[in-house]
């Protein structure tokens, strides 16, 4: 599936930002036309093209939590019971940040 950030990346953001997305598909179910728009959405000013660049220092999982969740995640554990987590809205459908079809 071709996946399209609209944000510029290096090699190495471009991979963790497939990571994000596989992510929030497999570990919170959503799809993956979201978990791009999500992504897209909270990254869409930033340049992610530096090899250094500080979205790195963080693995999928942190960003995927904190993309649907928000800042606050509650508990960081794997198997953490999130049935009473209220989810961040998804960005609006037709804006540009949706750039995947399911």
């Amino acid at each position: 599936m071709t996946t399209t950030f609209i944000m510029p990346t290096s090699p190495e953001t471009r991979e963790l930002l497939d990571s994000i997305a596989d992510e929030m598909v497999t570990e919170i179910g959503i799809p993956y036309a979201e978990a791009v728009a999500r992504i897209n959405a909270h990254w869409h000013r930033q340049d992610l093209s530096d090899e250094d660049c500080i979205v790195l220092h963080e693995d999928e999982r942190f960003w995927s939590f904190v993309m649907y969740y928000g800042r606050n995640v509650p508990d960081w554990r794997p198997g953490a019971d999130r049935s009473g987590w209220v989810p961040t809205e998804p960005p609006a459908a037709g804006t540009k940040f949706w750039t995947v079809r399911d």
